[in-house]
């Protein structure tokens, strides 16, 4: 389309509802909370100034008035002027409240407010309809002054539609006030939302540059896909910096805005975004599991929903180790074109008690908002490993609470993520994990077979610059009897390796010669394998087809 000055997206340009549940509205959470006198709603997030908006929008609605309290500052009034402030003298155990009637009628900050334990005295003079915003008062929770009047002033808040709202990062609610507090969280922006933010940003980067639009109806759609699965405010920044990069709202910001999406979940310790470059057709054998996925390809889509479908949950893929089980998750994320998310097993877990779980639900979160997507869990036994009946003495009941949360996740989520979980040792999962509902299906990677080595070395040589119609493919994969596609892999790399030092070319010498040198773990490990087989046989579905293996 032709160039022209950037402007709010056309409502006629977008999406319809989409094929799962919206998400839950936080304002109107909110406004039930307010009303309902909560006495404390923690906000739990890096978005301050998201939480401050919209407590000041829930206060609008309400007919409440709204204050602010940080460290530097002390306690002001913001937001709105409805209301009268009427501070309660007599029932104040501050003697600052006279002063503090003046102040708060004045938007002025509270005379001496700015000390934790002072401010919280002060509130308890308040007996006006209001919220009240306390900025980091996580970093004062280990005070017991601060804890003490905290909860005096929430037990005196739970009535007349006065509430606390602790806004923070990260904070440890101590045990004493639990039962005065509720959580609010702050979701991640869904597709219209989205929507209003690219709309938002650009005519806000309008006043200070001139932006030319190059982008389409389809070209605005992959920019808000791009964004999904970032906050409101990281979706803000990253736009922001793309459109001032380029000057213009063209196809280009869809891919700025994902190298940001990137770095952002990189930076996150938990989620790592791959680059899923493979398809099915680089994965050698495995022919009933990429039957099973090309049966289900495209089942998230609204024609699947309409014809009754639903969207699959997700598969384990077991199997002996180096025979392409990584490899064949990564490559569904390929051949779906589907974004590819990684969890790290290792980061999820924290020191303080609770802190794990918050972060187990942080990445179905950030999964969700990314749906239609594939989640990746490399080597699923070690997530769970200590979640058996002994686990409160190992772990204080941290890997029981983690896979409670996993299995009522798998269970109840709405949104199309597809769970690819690998598994080396089957036996260390929890039963629970592995019975029908959870996941759509169990499938054994054995070592490869006859034909399957055969195709494996085709495919490594040729991803190599070599023609694999040069080499004689069964004799290589006959001497390779036993080996793993992980020990092909390593065989041929080694073959080149020793071409390349004797300045020759790769022969069916140099090939044969690597694998005379390699002791497979068919060898080393055959026991175990053995007994994997033997499990396997009747509680899970043979990757590939049945005939020779090993």
């Amino acid at each position: 389309s032709a160039d022209q000055n950037a402007g709010p997206h056309d409502p006629s340009l977008s999406w319809g509802a989409p094929a799962w549940p919206l998400i839950p509205d936080p304002l109107a959470r909110l406004k039930v909370l307010l009303d309902s006198s909560t006495a404390i709603v923690v906000m739990e997030t890096v978005e301050e100034v998201r939480a401050v908006r919209l407590v000041r929008a829930a206060c609008a609605a309400l007919n409440l008035a709204a204050f602010e309290w940080t460290i530097a500052s002390g306690l002001v009034r913001c937001g709105s002027d409805v209301g009268e402030l009427v501070p309660d003298s007599r029932n104040s155990t501050s003697p600052y409240a006279p002063a503090a009637e003046e102040a708060l009628a004045s938007s002025k900050a509270i005379y001496n407010s700015q000390e934790p334990a002072q401010m919280l005295g002060n509130l308890e003079g308040i007996s006006i309809g209001a919220a009240f915003i306390l900025k980091d008062l996580h970093r004062h929770m280990d005070e017991p002054v601060v804890v003490r009047r905290l909860r005096d002033v929430g037990q005196k808040f739970s009535d007349h539609r006065r509430t606390i709202i602790l806004t923070s990062p990260k904070i440890e609610i101590p045990p004493e006030l639990r039962g005065l507090v509720e959580f609010l969280e702050l979701p991640l922006p869904d597709r219209r939302r989205l929507r209003q933010i690219i709309d938002e940003v650009v005519v806000r980067i309008s006043r200070d540059h001139t932006l030319q639009r190059k982008l389409d109806p389809k070209g605005f759609d992959a920019v808000v896909e791009s964004l999904r699965g970032l906050t409101e405010e990281e979706s803000e920044r990253a736009l922001s910096q793309a459109l001032v990069a380029r000057y213009a709202l063209c196809p280009e910001i869809a891919g700025d805005v994902l190298e940001t999406k990137k770095s952002l979940l990189r930076r996150s310790e938990m989620l790592e975004f791959v680059e899923a470059d493979e398809a099915l057709s680089s994965v050698g054998g495995m022919d009933n599991l990429k039957r099973w996925l090309a049966q289900r390809r495209g089942s998230w889509e609204d024609s699947a929903r309409e014809f009754g479908l639903e969207p699959p949950h997700g598969v384990i893929i077991l199997g002996v180790q180096g025979c392409g089980k990584s490899l064949c998750a990564r490559a569904v994320a390929g051949e779906w074109n589907l974004p590819l998310l990684k969890f790290d097993t290792a980061s999820v877990y924290d020191k303080y008690i609770g802190e794990t779980e918050k972060r187990i639900r942080k990445v179905f979160n950030v999964a969700e908002g990314l749906a239609p997507c594939i989640l990746w869990i490399d080597e699923l036994e070690k997530v769970f490993a200590g979640s058996g009946p002994d686990s409160a003495s190992v772990d204080a009941g941290v890997s029981s609470r983690l896979l409670a949360s996993f299995l009522s996740w798998m269970q109840d989520r709405k949104a199309p993520v597809f769970v690819a979980a690998t598994c080396n040792n089957v036996t260390a999962l929890p039963p629970e994990l592995i019975r029908n509902g959870r996941f759509d299906e169990l499938f054994f990677v054995d070592l490869p077979s006859q034909a399957e080595r055969r195709q494996i070395f085709s495919i490594q040589l040729a991803r190599r610059k070599r023609n694999p119609a040069e080499f004689d493919l069964d004799k290589v994969a006959t001497a390779a009897k036993g080996y793993s596609g992980a020990e092909i892999d390593a065989a041929v790399q080694s073959a080149l390796y020793a071409a390349f030092s004797q300045k020759k070319a790769l022969t069916m010498q140099f090939l044969l010669d690597a694998l005379a040198q390699t002791v497979p773990l068919s060898t080393t490990r055959a026991e175990e394998i053995d007994a994997l087989r033997e499990w396997a046989k009747a509680r899970s579905v043979p990757a590939s087809v049945v005939g020779e293996s090993g």
